[in-house]
């Protein structure tokens, strides 16, 4: 059987194929709008089946509506049960502007060593790892002790619905191994002048705020006979601009932070302080750092007036909220009635998107995760922080059951995460990190299934 260090020139030797493949995914445009019908994630998934097919690789599509396909392969064991899974999302968000792209955003276009497209970063360049690690383990025929999964869902981008979360609720049996692999880390990051790779163990909770500002209608040439919604509109959004959330520093990230020469203890009172110091540095982690310590509101979405000459007697606002794990939809709803507090015509409805969850970090999954990535890096010294992720991943559906999982998707350690402009204008991930992810992805597979 040919060792792990054969099985990584082999990787070396098919750079070409790697980027073919990403370019592949980009270019099936598996937009999800979030508003039904949307998403087309079966194409996609066909392709990758089609593909997996060539060397013999079973997989089945799963369709949670028409066109919403999840998919589920596998390499067989000699146990019969899967010991790894491999996790990526299918969908991408919608490109707003796309006269503002340097490149046709489903073109999968090559330059400056770099893949761009919308969702060339979020999810397919981890899907394009996984899927080529799966790949070489075929083809060189390495016999597993336990299975390998790969799973690639549908409508991550807009809550799971469609995708994690129905497989979870209506075939969790496809979806559970004792360990998964997800996105959602594994970023770089400068750890006083040595190498540091953030593993995000879990993720902060979402919620989604919908807030109606009601006023008086009249015609807009007599504008005083009514009451218009857009100026309560403006104070409304005057206060979530002004809105200050109590901070924390309870997350595991920041009893890490000695790593970063940041020799203060964070505190709430001073985590303010921390971020700025370290923004001109290293503004990822400083990005990073600010989103853990704090509940964010965020107003994404206005709609409202029906015609040009008519006062508007409506306005609403669809806000993103990401929590901190001891913040619910109580927490939420007490902190908005203050806020708006004193506004008259304004309403809100809180929709509870996910829960904040999280895995351990002193797991076999770490040390496999620490060992894959460190041969696969040399000689290079590596400092290990176990983070919080500040958006949301399917991740939320496989850890209620009981699945390990970690999100960390291998970048090159010298690549800025900055410049994957995800969900961005340009967005695109660089060859080399394909390259990376890919030989960690099989690194760790190797390690963790195949028969001793």
């Amino acid at each position: 059987m040919p060792t792990l260090a054969e099985l990584l020139v082999q990787v070396d030797s098919a750079v070409s194929d790697i980027v073919e493949l990403e370019q592949s995914l980009v270019q099936i445009p598996s937009v999800n709008s979030g508003f039904m019908p949307t998403g087309d994630e079966t194409p996609v998934c066909k392709f990758v089946q089609d593909w997996l097919a060539e060397d013999g690789v079973n997989s089945e599509i799963i369709e949670s509506a028409p066109n919403r396909g999840n998919i589920v392969a596998q390499l067989e064991s000699r146990s019969g049960s899967p010991g790894l899974m491999f996790v990526s999302h299918t969908d991408v968000v919608p490109v707003e502007d796309q006269s503002k792209w340097s490149y046709e955003p489903f073109a999968g276009t090559i330059a400056n060593g770099r893949v761009y497209g919308r969702g060339a970063s979020d999810c397919k360049a981890l899907l394009a790892a996984q899927m080529m690690a799966v790949r070489i383990l075929k083809r060189n025929d390495i016999k597993l002790d336990q299975g390998l999964l790969l799973v690639s869902f549908a409508d991550e981008e807009h809550g799971g619905r469609y995708g994690a979360g129905w497989m979870a609720e209506h075939y969790p049996e496809k979806i559970t191994a004792p360990y998964a692999i997800n996105e959602g880390g594994g970023q770089p990051a400068d750890a006083a002048g040595n190498l540091a790779y953030v593993v995000n163990l879990g993720e902060k909770g979402r919620l989604q705020v919908e807030v109606e500002i009601k006023g008086v209608s009249a015609h807009a040439s007599t504008p005083w006979q009514g009451t218009n919604a857009m100026y309560r509109l403006t104070q409304v959004l005057q206060r979530i601009e002004a809105y200050e959330p109590e901070r924390d520093t309870s997350a595991a990230i920041f009893g890490h932070l000695s790593k970063f020469a940041i020799e203060d203890i964070p505190t709430p009172e001073n985590i303010d302080e921390i971020v700025r110091d370290l923004q001109e540095k290293d503004p990822n982690m400083a990005s990073t750092l600010r989103a853990a310590s704090r509940m964010t509101l965020t107003p994404t979405i206005i709609n409202g007036g029906i015609k040009s000459n008519s006062v508007p007697e409506s306005i609403h606002v669809t806000c993103d909220v990401r929590t901190l794990p001891h913040q619910d939809d109580v927490y939420l709803r007490a902190e908005l009635t203050k806020l708006f507090d004193g506004i008259p015509g304004v309403d809100f409805d809180i929709d509870y998107m996910a829960v904040p969850n999280a895995s351990e970090f002193d797991t076999p999954l770490m040390d496999h995760v620490r060992e894959a990535t460190e041969f696969v890096l040399g000689d290079r010294s590596v400092e290990w922080i176990p983070g919080l992720c500040v958006g949301f991943t399917d991740s939320r559906f496989t850890r209620p059951l009981g699945v390990v999982t970690y999100g960390f998707s291998g970048s090159h350690p010298d690549d800025n995460p900055m410049e994957e402009n995800v969900h961005g204008t340009d967005e695109s991930i660089s060859i080399r990190t394909l390259v990376t992810s890919t030989k960690i992805m099989l690194a760790l597979a190797y390690n963790m299934l195949a028969a001793k």
